[in-house]
């Protein structure tokens, strides 16, 4: 039996980040290949380190527990991070909602961030179970904006979804997996084109779209 998405992109990502090192850049800011893995294992593993993810001001909490994880030989911290055994974020319908999409945008962090980088062909079903995820988190992303957007499946013609209501919406197109890291906040893409109001266009490409 295969493993779910969450899981194979868990294992792809450990696996690219072995592949690639520890010093290597990514797409998320400064940090390097151990600076994500620092993160991904506080995040799982240190309720009171990972707070400072969504508090900002309990930001240097996961700092200092981020540096602690990465004293660990870079094999140690992925190792543990490819099975980190029982955690909450592991239990039955909390992994997919939690995980997925967390962990297939940093396994694109790192491979995007590298010279010379190309799309993955991913499955048809797993462009589907990100497509479901992906409504939700366009929504997220786009709370403080205020414009019309609709998203739509470049894979599947007619297929797409409302993300705010409004008239004259600005519609984004690619494929789901695409379109997932646009919404999070990623510029480095792959067939993904914009159409509505140039002006609400502009505003959405240029937001802050982290989630």
């Amino acid at each position: 039996m295969s493993l779910p998405l969450v899981r194979r992109e868990r294992h792809a990502f450990c696996d690219t980040a072995l592949a690639l090192g520890p010093d290597v850049p990514t797409l998320c800011g400064g940090w390097n290949s151990r600076d994500l893995v620092a993160h991904l294992l506080v995040r799982e593993n240190s309720p009171a380190g990972a707070a400072g993810i969504v508090i900002s001001p309990l930001a240097g909490l996961t700092e200092r527990a981020m540096a602690r994880a990465a004293r660990a030989p870079f094999a140690d911290m992925v190792r543990k991070l490819r099975d980190p055994g029982l955690t909450p974020y592991r239990l039955p319908g909390v992994e997919r909602l939690t995980n997925l999409l967390e962990y297939f945008v940093h396994h694109e962090d790192l491979r995007r961030a590298q010279p010379e980088w190309q799309p993955r062909e991913l499955p048809a079903a797993d462009e589907d179970e990100l497509w479901k995820l992906l409504p939700g988190a366009a929504r997220l992303a786009t709370r403080k904006l205020g414009e019309p957007v609709v998203v739509r499946r470049s894979d599947r013609p007619g297929v797409e979804a409302t993300v705010r209501k409004g008239p004259d919406p600005v519609v984004v197109t690619g494929r789901p997996s695409e379109l997932v890291l646009f919404f999070f906040g990623r510029s480095e893409l792959h067939d993904v084109t914009f159409d509505g109001p140039p002006a609400a266009t502009a505003r959405l490409r240029e937001a802050d779209r982290g989630i």
